[in-house]
């Protein structure tokens, strides 16, 4: 069923598996690049060890290098909502002058590539 509710994890698993397969293997020109952000720890220690080391409240899920650009891309299930925290990571980006996505399924993402992949072919 098209309708049915997916967690933020399947979403963004989807999505990587999807974006990695189309654009990030040897024989694609450019070789595009996804990465996550793992900015959750397991306990207190592993999150003060996180934050010693970099760890920013509210930074994007995953992202994305596109030849010159970057794009910061937030999952979130179709009742989820950004805290605080992530907004605010989201403002600072677009001040920066970056693309910051919230993608709600595997459809959106996909549109969201196609038209960015479009207007890189265009330049």
């Amino acid at each position: 069923m098209a309708d049915k509710l997916e967690t933020e994890s399947r979403i963004q698993q989807d999505c990587i598996r999807y974006f990695r397969n189309m654009y990030c293997l040897k024989h694609h020109k450019p070789q595009l690049i996804m990465f996550s952000v793992p900015n959750e720890g397991k306990d207190l220690r592993e999150q003060l060890k996180k934050k010693a080391t970099g760890l920013m409240k509210g930074v994007s899920d995953t992202v994305i290098v596109f030849p010159n650009k970057v794009v910061f891309c937030e999952f979130k299930d179709l009742k989820g909502k950004q805290r605080p925290d992530q907004k605010l990571f989201q403002d600072k980006i677009i001040l920066l002058g970056h693309d910051y996505w919230v993608v709600r399924s595997i459809k959106e993402f996909k549109e969201l590539i196609e038209k960015e992949i479009t207007s890189y072919c265009e330049k």
